[in-house]
């Protein structure tokens, strides 16, 4: 009879458990790592009490680890912090997610360490950021769904226009590099800069950043009165008359972690990268004008690198669209359980998120939206908000209440900010009529987002007065 095979998800069940055994067994801790390939190793921190390769209880633990992961082991499924050249690489590094910590004296702690080509900021914390990267940060607003074809990008220009229209600069930044969209609507062709974020993240790999064209003053959205202004940092640039661009070529070359251009210098992990071109349009916003009051990033949508690093690292407010049907919760629940895994970025993450009912049909049906008010809070409920039935330690300090907004708090994250949908939007096209946002259906289907956003923003400038 045929064996049944080991799948990816068994292996890996079975690699915690035999790593919480040999935590128990041996009273060390243990690190279990998964390579890019799924296959997973135990590293066991015998550091200052060696084991022994004969030792009958690590011939049993490597026997039975064996079995219950192949083929999803690695070559040497046993490692030893003792005979590692560099032991603190795993037992000390920032992306350990802890699985079981210490089961009382005489026992070790496990945690998994996972090595993957993409997806690692999903749940890697954001660094503590200094106060000058903080500023920026609690100015910038990501605009992300997990699926795509909801009206984040048609909210985004209209935000930005809301925001400029009281007196405020904004940038907005097309961070969708897959599927760039929001140029079309901010700018017409003759006015997008000569570079976008690809070049910068293509220059600054070789330390050739200098110089690039990263930003244009939004010439087609209008004011009726006031100073504000929109400015866009597109995905891909525009280039000069005979000049080559190769977007694709440069799109395939800008998600890996680099080394530093010098020896000594530090690691450049993506998520680093973006926030330095992010910066750099930024600044060159404050050089043409003012420093920017608002940032508004046009995510890409999905389980995209991109999405984890603005949800995670750049973005002091994350507007979550969301229509209510099954596949949408299900992707967010995904997500969050990614986050769920480590309760500190959890903590962290949760009040400065906020779902938003994309296309919502205001007509008919006055349910809607409490329904999908309802599903939002089970789903926070069940991953990034505290349990009621734990003790209040779960969250982190014995004195802290549980962080658990009731269904009806509206200042809450699952508490949705609904987009009206109308059929009047369905044969919108914003290229042909410029004015498109100043038409009276347009602005009542996206009153309360405008308005509901802008007073979560936090006044970092006042507004200036209007000439």
């Amino acid at each position: 009879m045929s064996r049944t095979p080991v799948r990816f998800d068994t292996a890996w069940q079975a690699a915690l458990d035999h790593a919480r055994q040999a935590a128990a067994q041996f009273s060390m801790d243990v690190v279990v790592t998964r390579d890019v390939l799924g296959r997973a190793c135990l590293i066991i921190d015998d550091r200052g009490n060696p084991l022994t390769h004969d030792d009958t209880r690590v011939v049993a633990l490597r026997d039975t680890f064996t079995a219950a992961t192949k083929p999803f082991n690695g070559l040497e499924p046993l490692l030893y912090g003792d005979k590692l050249f560099a032991p603190e690489l795993y037992f000390d590094a920032d992306d350990r997610v802890e699985i079981s910590p210490p089961q009382g004296s005489g026992t070790g702690s496990v945690h998994a360490l996972e090595r993957t080509v993409i997806g690692t900021d999903w749940a890697r914390t954001a660094p503590s950021p200094s106060t000058g990267t903080a500023g920026r940060r609690d100015r910038r607003v990501a605009m992300y769904g997990f699926k795509g074809g909801v009206g984040r990008t048609t909210a985004t220009a209209v935000l930005a226009r809301h925001l400029a229209g009281q007196g405020r600069c904004v940038l907005v930044v097309d961070l969708d590099l897959e599927s760039p969209g929001i140029s079309n609507l901010l700018e017409d062709p003759a006015g997008i800069p000569r570079h976008g974020i690809v070049d910068h993240l293509i220059e600054a790999g070789v330390g050739n950043a200098e110089g690039l064209e990263l930003v244009a003053r939004s010439t087609a959205l209008r004011f009726k009165e006031g100073n504000g202004e929109v400015w866009l940092a597109p995905a891909g640039g525009s280039p000069l008359a005979g000049e080559s661009y190769d977007y694709l070529a440069k799109l395939n070359r800008i998600y890996s972690d680099l080394a530093g251009l010098s020896p000594g210098d530090g690691e450049r992990p993506f998520s680093l990268r973006l926030e330095q071109a992010i910066a750099a349009c930024e600044d060159q916003v404050t050089e043409l004008s003012r420093p920017p009051d608002v940032v508004l990033l046009d995510s890409r949508a999905g389980m995209h690198d991109i999405a984890a690093v603005t949800l995670t690292h750049l973005s002091g407010l994350a507007l979550l669209f969301a229509v209510d049907n099954p596949s949408t919760w299900e992707g967010y629940r995904m997500l969050f359980a990614q986050w769920q895994h480590r309760p500190a970025l959890a903590r962290e993450l949760r009040e400065r998120l906020r779902i938003v009912a994309a296309m919502f049909h205001s007509a008919g049906d006055a349910k809607r939206l409490p329904a999908l008010r309802d599903r939002a809070q089970q789903l926070f409920a069940s991953t990034l908000y505290d349990q009621l039935d734990t003790d209040a330690t779960d969250s982190g300090d014995e004195d802290e209440e549980p962080y658990h907004p009731p269904l009806e708090d509206d200042d809450a994250p699952h508490s949705p900010i609904p987009i009206l949908f109308g059929n009047d939007l369905v044969g919108l096209d914003p290229l042909r009529s410029r004015d498109w946002p100043e038409l009276p259906f347009v602005e009542a289907a996206y009153r309360t987002f405008t308005t509901t956003v802008e007073r979560l923003l936090p006044d970092l400038h006042p507004a200036p007065e209007s000439s």
